[in-house]
């Protein structure tokens, strides 16, 4: 038996109060991810992207969460969704970072994570979530950041 890891949101910011790098950049709020009480947008920090659940339009986060719960195929990558995604707009032309998400049975996977603009593979993960738990965790973003 795999362990399950544990899945958690929170509202975050790109840059904390006092952080000087925050002067002339968007300072966006986003919901990060936390596994295992581990926030996944500090682990891929130095990728200069964000969660691409919990803020931005109605419809796209409506969309982000129809992809992680599996209701919606993403267009072109299938099986693959953008996890984190550009901090100032949140298009995927911008470049961002994949997961390729599984769920088999009552269990959902995240892994080989990729940073698509280079193809290149991330190393982190996979991460097994309780689907029950996942899907409440992942439903519950919505508004977290904000509604544009």
């Amino acid at each position: 038996m795999r362990n399950l890891n544990h899945l958690q949101v929170k509202a975050s910011t790109r840059f904390d109060e006092n952080d000087p790098t925050q002067e002339g950049n968007k300072n966006t709020k986003f919901t990060d991810l936390l596994i295992d009480g581990n926030s996944l947008y500090q682990m891929l920090k130095k990728y200069d992207k964000i969660p691409s659940l919990g803020w931005g339009s109605e419809a796209y986060q409506k969309r982000m969460i129809d992809y992680f719960l599996l209701n919606t195929m993403h267009t072109y990558m299938y099986y693959r969704y953008p996890i984190l995604v550009c901090p100032w707009c949140g298009d995927e032309e911008c470049g961002f970072i994949s997961v390729n998400i599984v769920r088999e049975d009552d269990v959902v996977i995240w892994q080989d994570f990729k940073l698509e603009s280079e193809g290149r593979p991330i190393n982190i993960g996979p991460f097994y979530f309780k689907w029950e738990d996942y899907e409440k965790v992942i439903q519950s973003t919505y508004g977290v950041a904000s509604v544009q």
